[in-house]
Protein backbone atom coordinates (compact mmCIF):
# COMPACT_ATOMS: atom_id res chain seq x y z
CA UNK A 1 0.00 0.00 0.00
CA UNK A 2 2.74 2.45 0.93
CA UNK A 3 4.67 1.71 -2.26
CA UNK A 4 1.59 2.23 -4.43
CA UNK A 5 0.75 5.50 -2.71
CA UNK A 6 4.32 6.64 -3.17
CA UNK A 7 4.25 5.83 -6.88
CA UNK A 8 0.94 7.63 -7.32
CA UNK A 9 2.27 10.69 -5.52
CA UNK A 10 5.63 10.77 -7.36
CA UNK A 11 4.70 9.37 -10.76
CA UNK A 12 7.97 7.48 -11.08
CA UNK A 13 10.28 6.09 -8.39
CA UNK A 14 13.51 4.15 -8.19
CA UNK A 15 14.07 1.24 -5.86
CA UNK A 16 16.56 3.41 -3.96
CA UNK A 17 13.94 6.15 -3.45
CA UNK A 18 11.38 3.62 -2.20
CA UNK A 19 13.98 2.16 0.16
CA UNK A 20 14.83 5.59 1.58
CA UNK A 21 11.22 6.72 2.01
CA UNK A 22 9.93 3.47 3.52
CA UNK A 23 13.04 2.59 5.54
CA UNK A 24 13.74 -0.76 3.91
CA UNK A 25 16.73 -2.10 2.00
CA UNK A 26 17.09 -1.48 -1.74
CA UNK A 27 16.82 -5.23 -2.30
CA UNK A 28 13.52 -5.36 -0.37
CA UNK A 29 12.18 -2.36 -2.28
CA UNK A 30 13.09 -3.99 -5.60
CA UNK A 31 11.46 -7.29 -4.57
CA UNK A 32 8.28 -5.43 -3.54
CA UNK A 33 8.11 -3.59 -6.84
CA UNK A 34 8.63 -6.84 -8.77
CA UNK A 35 5.97 -8.55 -6.62
CA UNK A 36 3.47 -5.81 -7.47
CA UNK A 37 4.11 -6.31 -11.16
CA UNK A 38 3.83 -10.12 -10.83
CA UNK A 39 0.53 -9.72 -8.98
CA UNK A 40 -1.02 -7.94 -11.96
CA UNK A 41 -0.67 -4.34 -10.77
CA UNK A 42 0.17 -2.21 -13.86
CA UNK A 43 3.68 -1.43 -12.62
CA UNK A 44 6.64 -1.57 -15.01
CA UNK A 45 10.34 -0.72 -14.86
CA UNK A 46 12.18 1.54 -17.29
CA UNK A 47 15.91 1.18 -17.47
CA UNK A 48 18.52 3.77 -18.34
CA UNK A 49 19.12 7.34 -17.30
CA UNK A 50 16.01 8.88 -15.73
CA UNK A 51 14.42 5.45 -15.45
CA UNK A 52 12.57 3.88 -12.57
CA UNK A 53 9.25 2.23 -11.82
CA UNK A 54 5.91 3.71 -12.93
CA UNK A 55 2.24 2.87 -13.09
CA UNK A 56 1.33 2.23 -16.71
CA UNK A 57 -0.48 5.19 -18.23
CA UNK A 58 -0.60 6.92 -14.85
CA UNK A 59 -2.99 4.20 -13.66
CA UNK A 60 -4.51 4.64 -10.21
CA UNK A 61 -5.42 1.90 -7.73
CA UNK A 62 -8.49 1.73 -5.51
CA UNK A 63 -6.33 3.15 -2.74
CA UNK A 64 -6.11 6.43 -4.61
CA UNK A 65 -9.78 7.01 -3.85
CA UNK A 66 -8.94 8.00 -0.27
CA UNK A 67 -10.20 11.49 0.43
CA UNK A 68 -8.79 13.74 3.13
CA UNK A 69 -11.71 12.80 5.40
CA UNK A 70 -11.26 9.08 4.76
CA UNK A 71 -7.53 9.34 5.45
CA UNK A 72 -8.29 11.05 8.75
CA UNK A 73 -10.83 8.34 9.66
CA UNK A 74 -8.33 5.59 8.81
CA UNK A 75 -5.63 7.05 11.04
CA UNK A 76 -8.10 7.81 13.86
CA UNK A 77 -8.98 4.10 13.93
CA UNK A 78 -5.51 2.69 13.41
CA UNK A 79 -3.58 5.15 15.57
CA UNK A 80 -4.67 3.79 18.99
CA UNK A 81 -3.96 0.20 17.93
CA UNK A 82 -0.49 1.20 16.74
CA UNK A 83 0.40 2.29 20.28
CA UNK A 84 0.32 -1.36 21.32
CA UNK A 85 1.53 -2.93 18.04
CA UNK A 86 5.00 -1.84 16.84
CA UNK A 87 4.40 -3.46 13.43
CA UNK A 88 1.29 -1.36 12.81
CA UNK A 89 3.05 1.77 14.03
CA UNK A 90 5.83 1.15 11.53
CA UNK A 91 3.28 0.49 8.76
CA UNK A 92 1.43 3.73 9.49
CA UNK A 93 4.68 5.66 9.39
CA UNK A 94 5.33 4.23 5.94
CA UNK A 95 1.84 5.21 4.80
CA UNK A 96 2.26 8.75 6.08
CA UNK A 97 5.42 9.19 4.04
CA UNK A 98 3.65 7.95 0.93
CA UNK A 99 0.57 10.15 1.31
CA UNK A 100 0.19 13.36 -0.66
CA UNK A 101 1.81 16.25 1.24
CA UNK A 102 -1.55 17.94 1.83
CA UNK A 103 -2.81 14.84 3.70
CA UNK A 104 0.22 14.16 5.89
CA UNK A 105 -0.30 16.65 8.72
CA UNK A 106 -3.91 15.53 9.28
CA UNK A 107 -2.92 11.86 9.15
CA UNK A 108 -0.20 12.31 11.79
CA UNK A 109 -2.52 14.38 14.01
CA UNK A 110 -5.29 11.79 13.69
CA UNK A 111 -2.98 8.91 14.58
CA UNK A 112 -2.00 10.73 17.78
CA UNK A 113 -5.48 12.03 18.65
CA UNK A 114 -6.86 9.06 20.59
CA UNK A 115 -5.64 6.68 23.30
CA UNK A 116 -7.55 3.50 24.16
CA UNK A 117 -7.47 2.40 27.82
CA UNK A 118 -9.33 -0.93 28.31
CA UNK A 119 -9.50 -0.73 32.13
CA UNK A 120 -12.78 0.83 33.26
CA UNK A 121 -13.48 3.07 36.23
CA UNK A 122 -16.91 1.77 37.30
CA UNK A 123 -19.91 1.72 34.99
CA UNK A 124 -19.63 2.48 31.29
CA UNK A 125 -22.05 3.73 28.65
CA UNK A 126 -21.60 1.79 25.37
CA UNK A 127 -23.01 4.67 23.31
CA UNK A 128 -20.45 7.20 22.07
CA UNK A 129 -21.04 10.78 23.27
CA UNK A 130 -22.79 13.04 20.77
CA UNK A 131 -19.92 15.55 20.87
CA UNK A 132 -17.21 12.98 20.07
CA UNK A 133 -17.02 13.57 16.32
CA UNK A 134 -16.75 17.35 16.67
CA UNK A 135 -14.03 17.05 19.29
CA UNK A 136 -12.08 14.54 17.19
CA UNK A 137 -12.14 16.99 14.31
CA UNK A 138 -11.00 19.83 16.57
CA UNK A 139 -8.11 17.76 17.95
CA UNK A 140 -6.93 16.77 14.46
CA UNK A 141 -7.39 20.27 13.00
CA UNK A 142 -5.74 21.87 16.07
CA UNK A 143 -8.66 24.29 16.52
CA UNK A 144 -9.82 25.89 19.76
CA UNK A 145 -13.36 25.09 20.89
CA UNK A 146 -15.96 26.56 23.20
CA UNK A 147 -17.73 23.95 25.29
CA UNK A 148 -20.65 23.83 27.69
CA UNK A 149 -19.71 21.62 30.63
CA UNK A 150 -22.04 20.23 33.28
CA UNK A 151 -20.52 19.27 36.63
CA UNK A 152 -22.30 18.79 39.95
CA UNK A 153 -25.39 20.45 38.51
CA UNK A 154 -23.52 23.59 37.47
CA UNK A 155 -23.24 24.48 33.77
CA UNK A 156 -20.20 26.49 32.67
CA UNK A 157 -18.96 27.76 29.31
CA UNK A 158 -15.24 27.40 28.67
CA UNK A 159 -12.86 28.09 25.79
CA UNK A 160 -10.22 25.38 25.61
CA UNK A 161 -7.42 23.96 23.46
CA UNK A 162 -8.26 20.28 22.77
CA UNK A 163 -5.11 18.13 22.90
CA UNK A 164 -6.28 14.53 22.77
CA UNK A 165 -9.05 12.03 23.50
CA UNK A 166 -9.05 8.87 25.60
CA UNK A 167 -11.49 5.98 25.18
CA UNK A 168 -11.52 4.32 28.60
CA UNK A 169 -13.70 1.31 27.78
CA UNK A 170 -16.46 3.45 26.20
CA UNK A 171 -16.10 6.28 28.75
CA UNK A 172 -14.48 9.15 26.85
CA UNK A 173 -12.20 11.83 28.26
CA UNK A 174 -10.71 14.97 26.70
CA UNK A 175 -7.31 16.32 27.70
CA UNK A 176 -7.14 20.03 27.02
CA UNK A 177 -5.36 23.24 27.80
CA UNK A 178 -7.28 25.97 29.64
CA UNK A 179 -6.50 29.36 31.14
CA UNK A 180 -5.87 27.44 34.38
CA UNK A 181 -3.56 24.87 32.87
CA UNK A 182 -4.16 21.32 31.72
CA UNK A 183 -7.56 19.83 32.53
CA UNK A 184 -9.39 16.54 31.89
CA UNK A 185 -13.08 16.59 30.86
CA UNK A 186 -15.57 13.74 30.65
CA UNK A 187 -17.31 13.86 27.29
CA UNK A 188 -20.67 12.77 28.70
CA UNK A 189 -20.68 16.02 30.70
CA UNK A 190 -20.00 18.18 27.63
CA UNK A 191 -23.39 19.31 26.33
CA UNK A 192 -22.24 21.47 23.39
CA UNK A 193 -19.12 22.08 21.29
CA UNK A 194 -18.46 25.03 18.99
CA UNK A 195 -15.29 25.06 16.91
CA UNK A 196 -13.62 28.47 16.80
CA UNK A 197 -11.61 30.01 14.00
CA UNK A 198 -8.52 30.10 16.19
CA UNK A 199 -5.55 27.72 16.28
CA UNK A 200 -5.23 25.63 19.43
CA UNK A 201 -2.09 26.05 21.51
CA UNK A 202 -0.51 22.67 22.27
CA UNK A 203 2.84 21.94 23.99
CA UNK A 204 5.43 20.86 21.46
CA UNK A 205 6.51 17.89 23.55
CA UNK A 206 2.97 16.77 24.48
CA UNK A 207 2.64 12.95 24.46
CA UNK A 208 -0.99 11.86 24.90
CA UNK A 209 -0.19 8.29 25.93
CA UNK A 210 2.42 9.34 28.49
CA UNK A 211 0.24 12.10 29.92
CA UNK A 212 -2.76 9.80 30.27
CA UNK A 213 -0.58 7.25 32.09
CA UNK A 214 0.37 9.95 34.60
CA UNK A 215 -3.28 10.93 35.08
CA UNK A 216 -4.29 7.30 35.66
CA UNK A 217 -1.50 6.84 38.19
CA UNK A 218 -2.64 9.90 40.14
CA UNK A 219 -6.30 8.87 39.98
CA UNK A 220 -5.58 5.30 41.01
CA UNK A 221 -3.64 6.59 44.01
CA UNK A 222 -6.66 8.60 45.13
CA UNK A 223 -9.24 5.93 44.33
CA UNK A 224 -7.29 3.27 46.25
CA UNK A 225 -7.04 5.34 49.43
CA UNK A 226 -9.59 3.04 51.12
CA UNK A 227 -10.21 -0.66 50.53
CA UNK A 228 -12.49 -3.40 51.78
CA UNK A 229 -12.34 -7.18 51.60
CA UNK A 230 -15.65 -8.83 50.76
CA UNK A 231 -17.12 -12.26 50.19
CA UNK A 232 -19.47 -12.83 47.25
CA UNK A 233 -20.96 -15.95 45.67
CA UNK A 234 -19.05 -17.43 42.76
CA UNK A 235 -21.85 -16.68 40.28
CA UNK A 236 -22.05 -13.01 41.34
CA UNK A 237 -18.28 -12.42 41.52
CA UNK A 238 -17.91 -11.65 37.77
CA UNK A 239 -20.85 -9.21 37.98
CA UNK A 240 -19.26 -7.41 40.93
CA UNK A 241 -15.93 -7.24 39.08
CA UNK A 242 -17.63 -5.88 35.96
CA UNK A 243 -19.52 -3.23 37.93
CA UNK A 244 -16.49 -2.02 39.87
CA UNK A 245 -14.02 -2.22 36.98
CA UNK A 246 -10.44 -1.42 37.96
CA UNK A 247 -11.59 -0.90 41.57
CA UNK A 248 -12.19 -4.64 42.07
CA UNK A 249 -9.62 -7.42 42.41
CA UNK A 250 -10.81 -11.01 42.75
CA UNK A 251 -8.55 -12.71 45.29
CA UNK A 252 -9.68 -16.32 44.93
CA UNK A 253 -12.02 -18.82 46.57
CA UNK A 254 -12.85 -18.75 50.28
CA UNK A 255 -13.24 -21.94 52.37
CA UNK A 256 -17.06 -21.73 52.19
CA UNK A 257 -17.04 -21.68 48.36
CA UNK A 258 -17.58 -17.95 47.97
CA UNK A 259 -15.06 -15.66 46.31
CA UNK A 260 -12.89 -13.16 48.17
CA UNK A 261 -12.54 -9.76 46.51
CA UNK A 262 -10.92 -6.43 47.31
CA UNK A 263 -12.81 -3.24 46.49
CA UNK A 264 -11.14 0.19 46.53
CA UNK A 265 -12.53 3.73 46.61
CA UNK A 266 -11.68 7.25 47.75
CA UNK A 267 -13.03 6.81 51.29
CA UNK A 268 -14.62 4.24 53.59
CA UNK A 269 -17.95 6.04 53.25
CA UNK A 270 -17.75 5.80 49.45
CA UNK A 271 -17.02 2.08 49.75
CA UNK A 272 -20.07 1.62 51.95
CA UNK A 273 -22.26 3.43 49.43
CA UNK A 274 -20.97 1.28 46.57
CA UNK A 275 -21.54 -1.98 48.47
CA UNK A 276 -24.84 -1.17 50.22
CA UNK A 277 -26.87 -1.92 47.11
CA UNK A 278 -25.65 -5.51 47.10
CA UNK A 279 -27.44 -6.20 50.38
CA UNK A 280 -26.95 -9.72 51.72
CA UNK A 281 -25.23 -10.84 48.48
CA UNK A 282 -21.97 -9.27 49.67
CA UNK A 283 -20.41 -9.70 53.11
CA UNK A 284 -17.80 -7.14 54.13
CA UNK A 285 -15.18 -8.86 56.27
CA UNK A 286 -13.09 -5.76 56.90
CA UNK A 287 -11.91 -3.29 57.77
CA UNK A 288 -14.09 -2.31 60.72
CA UNK A 289 -14.33 1.28 59.46
CA UNK A 290 -16.18 0.21 56.32
CA UNK A 291 -18.49 -2.08 58.31
CA UNK A 292 -19.28 0.85 60.63
CA UNK A 293 -20.10 3.06 57.65
CA UNK A 294 -22.46 0.37 56.34
CA UNK A 295 -24.23 0.19 59.69
CA UNK A 296 -24.55 3.97 59.79
CA UNK A 297 -25.88 4.02 56.23
CA UNK A 298 -28.41 1.29 57.02
CA UNK A 299 -29.57 3.11 60.15
CA UNK A 300 -30.03 6.29 58.16
CA UNK A 301 -32.03 4.51 55.48
CA UNK A 302 -34.32 2.90 58.06
CA UNK A 303 -34.85 6.22 59.84
CA UNK A 304 -35.63 8.13 56.64
CA UNK A 305 -37.98 5.50 55.23
CA UNK A 306 -39.84 4.27 58.30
Amino acid sequence: MATLLLMQARGRVTAAQVATELEVSVATARRDLEALSAAGIPVYPQSGRGGGWSLIGGARTDLSGLTAGETRALFLLAGPAAQAAPELKFALRKLVRALPHTFRADAVAAADAVVVDPARWGRADPQAPAVLENLQRAVVDRRRVRIEYLRKGERTVRTIDPWGLVDKETVWYLLAGTDRGQRTFRLDRITDVVALDEPAVRPIDFDLQAEWSRIVERMEGRRAAASATVLVSADLAPILADQQGRNCTLLGPAPDGRVRAQITADTAKMLARQLAGWGADVEVTGPAEVRSELVALGTELVRNNS
